[in-house]
């Protein structure tokens, strides 16, 4: 029998490779997908010599809409899984940041996980199997100082609850995971300083890819992994939104982030 495929945007580092790893080691086929071929490369000999499963490369920038078509084409040929996780942050303030880099984020962080999530759940409807998961952020429920990187993860978390509903009962699931700070290279590549950021808010890559399908498995839809963020979102849900607004400011130090 065939193995089933998991098609993952953004592997070549952080959540992105655990997923693909773990994906690979669980015997699934991939589909790897980033725009760095070098990368991606390196990592599909070592998880076919590793692993034993096949792999497939599709060079790809999310930020592009012929290249999004692209990934959308392939998805739609059948997958089992698709994980959305390419996204990324920016540093600096919205009103002084490029708009056609702020357009960049929200067509990679919202456009392609929108296009990508429709091509890929008719085939998945059709044989009553699949699993969609949107990696979001804990920035996406609570206010803080990145605007429109955190607005982009409150309407993938949105996006997701809502999916997850209109599916129930289809034997399709999607399911949104909303991780704080994780040891990767996404606060480096957005220019963030995270220096002096408290070591009990840091979590790791293979935690947080182990909680996040240990979830999906009971059927958990917002998924936020770590107990110290779980009880910061519940916390936000109950206290006045000004409140919370003054704590992210304490937390983010005033770090300038779009």
């Amino acid at each position: 029998m065939s193995r089933p495929v998991a098609l993952i945007t953004g592997p070549t580092s952080g959540l992105g490779e655990g997923f693909a790893r773990r994906y690979a080691s669980d015997g699934y086929d991939l589909v790897l997908v980033a725009r760095d071929v070098e990368r991606l490369e390196r990592l599909a000999e070592e998880l076919r010599a590793h692993a034993g499963v096949d792999v497939e490369v599709l060079v790809a920038d999310l930020a592009k809409a012929d290249d999004r078509v692209t990934v959308a084409d392939r998805l739609a040929a059948g997958v089992r899984v698709l994980v959305n996780n390419a996204g990324f942050g920016t540093s600096g303030e919205f009103w002084s940041a490029d708009l056609a880099m702020l357009q960049s984020q929200l067509d990679v962080n919202v456009t392609a996980v929108m296009a990508l999530t429709h091509a890929a759940l008719p085939p998945m409807l059709a044989t009553r199997a699949g699993t969609v998961i949107n990696v979001a952020s804990v920035a996406g429920l609570l206010p803080g100082r990145g605007s429109t990187y955190s607005a982009s993860k409150a309407w993938v978390i949105s996006f997701s609850e809502g999916l997850a509903n209109g599916l129930d009962g289809t034997g399709v699931g999607v399911h949104v995971v909303c991780p704080g700070f994780v040891r990767t290279e996404f606060h480096a590549r957005a220019g963030i300083d995270m220096e002096g950021t408290p070591s009990a808010f840091w979590l790791e890559v293979d935690d947080v890819v182990t909680d996040c399908l240990a979830n999906v498995a009971k059927g958990s839809v917002v998924i936020v992994p770590g107990l110290q963020y779980k009880v910061l979102t519940t916390a936000a849900r109950v206290v006045p939104r000004s409140l919370v607004r003054a704590a992210t400011k304490v937390v983010g130090r005033g770090r300038g982030r779009t």
